[in-house]
């Protein structure tokens, strides 16, 4: 084979990689308006809202006869949604290794998803149950989809292209959000000129953001790729899946290490993302208009945030720079407790903080768990992983609620938050990340 056959066979393997890539970006495109409109601005809120309205004259609702307060029902919906994640995301893991065919099952839980966030139109009057089913159905749509999702990136990227790859995607992401958000911004403040209320306006950016997920979910439906594996395996269930799979990272002691530590501070991480929009409209007394513009800002940073962080990975290393976030995280967090209430500007210096270290964070977490993946077993660590991803953690969201449960205070509530980025930090600290990729048998980058 003559020399120029094969620089025409390496460039067209180059873009073969790019168009996947590019089709790969428009995912978290797509469904990262969800976690940005809903989880993060509207649905905390609008859901306490209608749970009031529906509260007894003590401030208590009662779904399946237990008394919740009204002001913990969405973080408790939060931390429920696990329960079906935990049960779903091992078994499509397992699934997308054994047959390759990851697009059916990305557009199932894409598609399921977006069409519970659509249908979030409906919520109104005291339907605090039907919000509360809905948030839950889309919340672990997301992470099953984002399990299937990641899964490719080990695929379309090689090692020493992974940290850009991840960091552009999470930029592509926050990048939808603050497009989205303006519009959100103008529908808000100017309801009364669209002819519609403040309560529908609301509604109708619920359900836009189902709608934009689903529209843009067809781009990596399209760019994307099925690679067919070798035998299948017979398929195993939930929990036994979950079990077996845990079972296999027993032998990669040192990558579940660096799982455990992903989980405790990325609790953290998408606890403050679902619950600050509750705290600064319940403790903090801030208008819906701030909080979107605040959120708003958070997503540009967060774009310029995921960018520095990736070319900070590649002279200091992914580890050294995440660790460098848990510290500014645990800085910002704390500050947030003595934030006074009524005064936007500092809850917009706030939001600054927590932009600039979000994206970048949270990408370069991805992409080092992808070097500590064992070869063909991707979507199937990956469901782990997603576990405590995308609004998917569980006990930061259980101990938030529960400690507004407790003292009635907000502020309690969010500063109790930073232990899970103290010990995230302690636990990945004592992680060797060379020699946990040498141990799952991939090539170990110059930098990492």
């Amino acid at each position: 084979m003559g020399t120029d056959t094969v620089r025409a066979q390496v460039a067209d393997e180059a873009a073969g990689r790019r168009r996947e890539q590019r089709g790969w970006y428009f995912y978290d495109w797509a469904c990262s308006v969800y976690s940005t409109s809903v989880l993060t601005v509207f649905l905390g809120p609008y859901l306490t809202s209608v749970a009031r309205s529906a509260a007894d004259a003590d401030g208590f609702v009662h779904p399946l006869g237990i008394p919740v307060r009204a002001g913990s029902f969405f973080a408790y919906c939060v931390s429920a949604s696990v329960i079906v994640a935990i049960l779903v995301m091992p078994l499509a893991g397992a699934a997308a290794d054994r047959t390759g065919r990851k697009k059916p099952l990305l557009a199932a839980a894409a598609y399921t998803g977006a069409a519970a966030t659509t249908g979030l139109f409906l919520l109104d009057g005291h339907r605090y149950l039907l919000g509360g089913f809905l948030l839950i159905v889309a919340n672990a749509s997301v992470a099953v989809s984002m399990v299937v999702y990641n899964s490719y990136l080990p695929q379309i990227a090689p090692p020493e292209e992974r940290d850009a790859v991840s960091s552009r995607g999470w930029a592509f992401g926050y990048a939808a959000g603050s497009l989205v958000l303006i519009a959100n911004l103008v529908l808000f403040t100017a309801h009364g000129s669209f002819g519609v209320s403040e309560a529908t306006a609301v509604r109708i950016c619920l359900a836009s953001a189902g709608l934009w997920w689903g529209l843009f979910t067809l781009v990596p439906l399209r760019r994307l790729r099925d690679r067919r594996t070798a035998a299948a395996a017979p398929p195993v269930h939930g929990w036994r899946q979950l079990a077996a799979t845990v079972r296999d990272m027993r032998g990669k002691p040192l990558t579940l290490a660096f799982l455990l530590a992903y989980l405790v501070y990325n609790d953290g991480i998408q606890t403050v993302i679902s619950q600050a929009s509750v705290y600064g409209s319940e403790e903090l007394g801030l208008g819906q208009s701030t909080l979107i513009t605040a959120v708003l800002m958070v997503q540009v940073l967060a774009v310029a945030g995921a960018l520095g962080m990736g070319r900070l990975a590649r002279t200091y290393g992914a580890k050294r720079t995440i660790l460098g976030s848990l510290v500014a995280w645990t800085v910002t967090l704390a500050a947030g407790f003595f934030l006074p209430a009524g005064r936007p500007v500092w809850f917009f210096v706030l939001a600054a903080g927590i932009g600039l270290v979000l994206g970048g964070s949270q990408a370069l977490s991805r992409s080092l768990f992808s070097h500590l993946v064992p070869p063909g077993k991707e979507a199937e660590y990956f469901s782990a992983y997603e576990m405590s991803d995308r609004g998917m953690s569980w006990l930061g969201p259980l101990l938030f609620g529960v400690t507004y449960q407790l003292t009635g205070s907000y502020r309690d509530a969010i500063v109790s938050l930073v232990a899970f980025f103290v010990i995230g930090f302690v636990l990945l600290a004592r992680v060797p990340v060379g020699r946990a990729i040498r141990d799952a048998g991939n090539p170990v980058p110059d930098r990492i």
